[in-house]
């Protein structure tokens, strides 16, 4: 997980941006001997659209460790399941520190843009889920790193699929408890 946002919000650049955040934030920490893909959906402008990116399919195979060497999990079937090992003990930012969870100041959203099987979300009709409007008129869905929600169901802690923002803008993504943080795979 980053552990700094670009300070724009959920503007990231794209998803170019992102990997290139990713990539310089793992370089700083002595990782970046690798290829470093951002865990973030694009969804298409329209239903019938197939110009669309699921993130599921961004960094290969597995198996994925944290910056400490734990096994978060070991194929994309489980990373996408109960049974992966996200928790806010292990999901760490690119220099293995925990990332605050609903403590102050509260960082739980995550962006992802994903539905809870790591696939984008259908284009126009349905509601923007990737900031693609951008501003307080857009919004994303984000997961909970720390798997703590208002309510003990499978979406109010998911790690990728919790809840929509209330905008894209910085102030906007921290009136639910986000900071812009996103998660880095390294590609296989």
């Amino acid at each position: 997980m980053t552990s700094v946002g670009l300070g724009k919000g959920a503007d990231l650049g794209g998803l170019e941006g992102a990997d290139r955040h990713c990539q310089s934030l793992a370089q700083a920490a002595g990782a970046g001997n690798r290829i470093w893909r951002a865990y973030l959906n694009t969804q298409a402008s329209a239903l019938n659209d197939p110009k669309f990116v699921n993130a599921r399919d961004r960094f290969g195979p597995g198996p994925w460790q944290n910056a400490k060497g734990v096994v978060i999990a070991t194929n994309v079937e489980e990373l996408h399941s109960a049974h992966n090992n996200f928790t806010k003990q292990t999901a760490l930012d690119e220099k293995g520190q925990p990332v605050n969870g609903t403590d102050r100041p509260n960082k739980h959203d995550i962006l992802t843009g994903s539905r809870p099987d790591g696939t984008a979300f259908p284009g126009a009709p349905f509601p923007d889920m990737t900031c693609g409007k951008g501003g307080s008129e857009g919004s994303a869905m984000i997961g909970h790193h720390d798997r703590a929600g208002p309510i003990d169901a499978s979406w109010a802690v998911s790690w990728n699929s919790a809840h929509p923002t209330r905008g894209c803008g910085p102030e906007e993504l921290r009136s639910t408890g986000g900071d812009g943080l996103f998660y880095c795979f390294a590609e296989k």
